[in-house]
């Protein structure tokens, strides 16, 4: 079985993960739908240490061929849960053959991949291009990831291709950022892993951002307008100065590269109780913590203005920069450009905006990089790959197996 016909198959399996039951894992029992389907390929792939666990992670191990059992361990991991925006109903992928790099409408959605928006799609011409028919999410974030495992495994498996031990993971709930934190590393039992979660193929990514959710709780003094002169506080009012007290052009779409970032999520309430939540983004360990003194002195200067209490912080930590963790082992970077140049496709490091499974198993334990998979424009109705991606990115993971196999910690 190809890339395409693995992927096709695992798309139109909905596997929405669920921010409002961030407690449970997983999230949503619908993800146990395509775990076990994962199960059962592996075992058809003759590969016989398979499990899943009670909290929805397929998990398998294929010894090493004769002679290389010292080979470094290396695991494979892609994350089965999409987004749940733009996935409340069946999705149907569109193949469009020798795809012209133009303007392309979506099914009868109304709606347009569009050059303005994505500048890269002239570079997709002559490719056949994967999409939704607008209406839904395409879902390759991360299911091209798991047909890429899945599809290299089955040829190495089938070429007798001399192979260390390889250690594969499926995980629930990584749009959520809950997953990771279950994942039996012990268990898992790798000397390195790679996430399959990028975009381009021949990404290679270890710096992410450093991650915290902010939220101002304001309240406000509500009296009758007409009486209001000195005693009313209107805590809608307070949100706009708190969001006015920000620099303007450090928000996602005026930013890029290891440029950081405060982002307004939401803001609800009305002039006694308004609630506002950000994430707070940036590379840089110092200037992270100079971004969230920012928001504290923030509180206290309106707290100084309208009075003891009006406004109340709170800061939690998300995930950190992974490079901490990788620069301890250089050579994951140096073997994922090699199994790149093997495969004849250009290899690019660049950042993470955002943060993968691969973060948090990193300070866990488990040095994970991220690899690009081929998909672009995740998390929206624009998600798109191309079949030669999607390709590529399989053979670079046949010959990153290669690669470690001459590997030795």
């Amino acid at each position: 079985m190809d890339t395409l016909e693995r992927l096709l198959r695992y798309l139109v399996v909905r596997t929405p993960s669920d921010e409002n039951n961030d407690t449970a894992c997983p999230s949503s029992q619908d993800e146990f739908v395509l775990a076990r389907m994962l199960e059962q390929e592996l075992r058809d792939l003759g590969v016989e240490d398979v499990r899943v666990s009670d909290d929805c992670f397929v998990y398998a191990k294929v010894p090493a061929t004769p002679g290389l059992e010292d080979a470094t361990k290396l695991g494979l991991i892609a994350h089965m849960d999409t987004v749940s925006q733009f996935c409340d109903h069946e999705i149907r992928p569109q193949l469009h053959e020798n795809y012209d790099g133009c303007d392309l409408p979506l099914g009868d959605s109304g709606r347009t991949l569009t050059v303005r928006d994505f500048p890269h799609l002239p570079s997709l011409a002559g490719r056949t291009l994967l999409t939704s028919d607008g209406t839904t999410i395409l879902g390759v974030d991360d299911k091209a990831g798991i047909a890429e495992i899945m599809t290299a495994l089955e040829q190495v498996l089938a070429s007798n291709a001399p192979h260390g031990p390889l250690r594969i993971a499926f995980t629930p709930d990584e749009e959520i950022g809950t997953g990771a934190s279950h994942f039996d590393v012990p268990g898992f039992d790798a000397d390195v892993a790679y996430t399959m979660d990028g975009d381009a193929e021949g990404g290679i990514q270890y710096q992410n951002f450093n991650a915290c959710e902010a939220t101002f709780k304001i309240h406000g003094v509500s009296v009758h307008p007409g009486e209001a002169k000195d005693i009313m506080v209107n805590a809608a009012l307070v949100a706009c100065e708190v969001n006015a007290m920000l620099p303007g052009c450090e928000i996602p779409r005026c930013t890029e590269g290891y440029e950081g970032f405060y982002h307004l999520l939401g803001i609800n309430g009305d002039e006694t109780q308004t609630e506002m939540s950000y994430i707070v983004r940036d590379f840089d360990a110092a200037s992270f913590e100079a971004r969230k003194a920012t928001l504290r002195h923030i509180e206290k200067t309106l707290n100084e203005r309208w009075g003891a209490g009006t406004v109340e912080l709170a800061i939690e930590d998300e995930y950190q920069n992974m490079e901490n963790v990788i620069e301890g082992c250089p050579f994951t970077i140096d073997l994922a450009k090699q199994a790149c140049e093997r495969a004849g496709i250009a290899w690019d490091v660049q950042p993470i905006r955002g943060g993968t499974d691969g973060a948090q198993l990193s300070f866990m334990g488990l040095p994970c990089p991220n690899l690009g998979t081929g998909g672009h424009a995740f998390h929206g109705p624009f998600e798109h790959a191309t079949v030669e991606g999607i390709d590529a990115a399989t053979k670079m993971l046949v010959e990153l197996v290669g690669v470690y196999a001459e590997h030795r910690n």
